[in-house]
C-alpha cells in the first residue's frame, strides 16, 4: 500500500512538472523586430514600489518615488512597462511585482513574450488554363511556413479560401474583376496589389519568322538562281547529246541495212563474160575447130568494135542475173599482121 502511494505521488509530480514546462513554452505576447510594445501592470499607487524583471533580471526598480534601475520614462503612471525597438533578444518571461507600504510584495503580471519576423508584401500572379476553363492565382511570399492567407474578390473577402493558391472558373471573370491576397502572422499583415486577370482564347500561333539580313537573303536568292540556271544548261546539253547519239545510231542502222541489201543483190554465179572467155571443163559442147588466123582476126575484131560502141550482148542465162559490182575486164584481140 505504501509503495502504491509513492508511485502515485511520483506520477502526479512528474505530470505537474511537465505541465509547468509546457506553460513556460506558451507565448502570451508576440512581438516583431523594430516594433514597440507595452506590458500592462494593471494599477499602481503613488506610495507603492515597483519592480520589473526580464528572465529573472531586474530591468526597472522604483521605491518611494525614486528610480534606482532603469529610467522613469520606461513605465507609465499605472506602472505599465514600455518596450521600444524590440529585438530577438527581447523575447522571454517578464514579471511585475508591487511593493506595498507594509513592505509586502505582490505579483501583478507575468507573461512570456515571443519574437517573430514581419511578413513581406506578397506578389500576386495568375495563369489562364483553357483546358480546365479556369484561372489559377498564386500568392507569392518569402517563407510561407506558418503564415495565414486570405483572398478578396472585388473587395469582398472570400472566407472559404485560406490557401496560398486560388482557382476561379473563367465564367466568373466576365467583366472587370479585381483580386487581392493577404498574408499575416501573429505580429504583422500585408496585402498584395490588386490584379485583374484577362484570359482570352488563344489565337493560332503565327508562322515562325527567320531573322536574316537583307544581304543574306539576296545572296541566297542569287545562289539559288545560279544553281537553277546551271542545272538547266546541264539538262539542255545532255538532251542535245542524247539526240545526236540517237541520230548517229539511226544513220548507222540505215547503213547496215543498205550494206545488207547490197550483199543480198551480189550474184552467186560467175561473170558471164568470164564463162564465155573461159568455159568450164564440164561443158557438154564439143570443142570447135581452130579457126584460121584471118577468121580469128575477124571474130575477135568484131567484139572489140561492139565493146567500144555499145554494150555486149549477153547470153540468155546472163540476162536472168543482175550485173555484178565487180568491174568488167576489157578484152582486146590480137593485132593482125599487115599483109
Amino acid at each position: 500500500m505504501a509503495c502504491f502511494a509513492v508511485t502515485l505521488g511520483v506520477i502526479i509530480l512528474s505530470g505537474f512538472i511537465k505541465l509547468s514546462a509546457a506553460n513556460k513554452d506558451i507565448c502570451d505576447l508576440y512581438g516583431a523586430v523594430g516594433q514597440s510594445l507595452m506590458l500592462d501592470n494593471g494599477g499602481l499607487a503613488k506610495t507603492d514600489g515597483l519592480r520589473w524583471t526580464h528572465n529573472n533580471t531586474i530591468i526597472f526598480y522604483k521605491q518611494q518615488n525614486k528610480v534606482s534601475v532603469g529610467k522613469p520614462g520606461d513605465i507609465s503612471v499605472t506602472g505599465s512597462l514600455f518596450l521600444n525597438n524590440l529585438k530577438f533578444s527581447s523575447a522571454g518571461i517578464y514579471e511585475a511585482n508591487v511593493l506595498h507600504p507594509n513592505s509586502t510584495w505582490t505579483n501583478t503580471w507575468t507573461g512570456r513574450l515571443c519574437m517573430m519576423d514581419k511578413v513581406s508584401k506578397p506578389q500576386l500572379s495568375y495563369v489562364c488554363d483553357f483546358k480546365s476553363s479556369a484561372v489559377n492565382l498564386n500568392c507569392h511570399v518569402a517563407k510561407p511556413q506558418g503564415l495565414s492567407f486570405s483572398w478578396t474578390l472585388d473587395e469582398k473577402i472570400l472566407s472559404s479560401e485560406t490557401k496560398q493558391t486560388l482557382s476561379i472558373s473563367l465564367a466568373h471573370l466576365k467583366g472587370d474583376r479585381s483580386f487581392t491576397c493577404s498574408v499575416a502572422n501573429k505580429v504583422s499583415k500585408e496585402m498584395s496589389n490588386p490584379v485583374r486577370p484577362t484570359c482570352k482564347s488563344p489565337s493560332p500561333s503565327p508562322p515562325i519568322s527567320l531573322c536574316f539580313t537583307r544581304k543574306t537573303v539576296v545572296a541566297v536568292l542569287a545562289g539559288g538562281s545560279s544553281l537553277i540556271l546551271l542545272l538547266l544548261i546541264i539538262i539542255i546539253i545532255l538532251c542535245c547529246c542524247h539526240r545526236c547519239n540517237k541520230k548517229k545510231m539511226r544513220l548507222r542502222d540505215k547503213g547496215e541495212i543498205r550494206m545488207l541489201s547490197l550483199n543480198k543483190q551480189e550474184p552467186d554465179s560467175i561473170c558471164p563474160e568470164y564463162e564465155t572467155m573461159h568455159p568450164t571443163e564440164d561443158s557438154s559442147t564439143p570443142p570447135s575447130p581452130k579457126p584460121s588466123p584471118r577468121t580469128s582476126y575477124q571474130i575477135v575484131a568484131q567484139p572489140e568494135v561492139q565493146t567500144e560502141n555499145r554494150p555486149p550482148k549477153l547470153s540468155t542465162a546472163a540476162e536472168d542475173q543482175q550485173p555484178s559490182p565487180v568491174p568488167k575486164p576489157r578484152t582486146k584481140g590480137p593485132q593482125t599482121p599487115n599483109v
